[in-house]
C-alpha cells in the first residue's frame, strides 16, 4: 500500500522523485496497532506546502484513511516532513512545537501546518528512510543533518527497525542502508 500511495503521488504529478527503501517499525504510539511500514519520498513539487498536504490527505482518503482521533490505528499515514528549506508558518512557531515536551505534544496538535515536522528528530521511522534519500539535508532551524539526527537516537530505536523487501514490481529502491 505504501508503494502504491507513493506511486500515485508521483504518477499523478508526473514529477521526478527519489524513493527510500521500506522499513518495518513498531506502531507509534506503542499499542496503536500492528507494525508500520515506513518509507520516504523526495519529490519535485511545483506547488506550496499546503497544496502538497492536501494532496497527501486526498491520497490517504482514497486508500480508506479516516481521521477521527489523533494517532488512531490507520491504514495509511502520509506525512509532510519538510519542503526544502521552508519553515512554516515561521521559525518561532516551528521552534515552539519542536521544543514542546513530549507528553504535551501527545495531547495537542497544531492548528496549522508546521514545517519541518516538529518531531522528526525523535523518530527513527522518519529518519531511517529519510537517510536513504537525503542524509545531508539540513534542518533549516536547528542546522542538524538527517544523519546527525539519526545517529543521536538511542540504540534501542535502531534495533527496532528493519528493512523489508518491496512487493514484486514495486518501486525502485536504492541499495544502501543508513546502518
Amino acid at each position: 500500500m505504501v508503494c502504491a500511495a507513493m506511486s500515485e503521488l508521483v504518477d499523478g504529478e508526473n514529477a521526478a522523485a527519489v524513493f527510500s527503501r521500506l522499513y518495518r517499525t513498531p506502531a507509534f504510539p506503542p499499542g496503536a496497532g500492528p507494525d508500520f511500514i515506513n518509507a520516504a519520498l523526495a519529490i519535485d513539487w511545483p506547488g506550496d506546502a499546503l497544496a502538497l498536504l492536501a494532496r497527501l490527505h486526498e491520497i490517504e482518503r482514497g486508500f480508506g484513511r479516516t481521521r477521527r482521533t489523533r494517532w488512531e490505528a490507520r491504514v495509511l499515514d502520509l506525512d509532510l516532513i519538510a519542503l526544502g528549506e521552508s519553515v512554516w508558518p515561521d521559525p518561532e512557531t516551528q521552534t515552539a512545537w519542536r521544543t514542546l515536551p513530549a507528553d504535551v505534544a501527545a495531547r495537542k496538535a497544531p492548528e496549522t501546518l508546521v514545517l519541518p515536522h516538529p518531531r522528526l528528530a525523535e523518530r527513527i521511522f522518519v529518519l531511517a528512510p529519510l537517510a536513504d534519500i537525503a542524509p545531508e539535508w539540513r534542518h533549516p532551524v536547528t542546522g542538524r543533518t538527517v544523519r546527525e539526527m539519526l545517529n543521536a537516537l538511542p540504540q534501542a530505536d535502531h534495533d527496532a527497525i528493519e528493512v523489508v523487501e518491496p512487493p514484486a514490481g514495486a518501486l525502485p529502491f536504492p541499495p544502501l542502508s543508513y546502518k
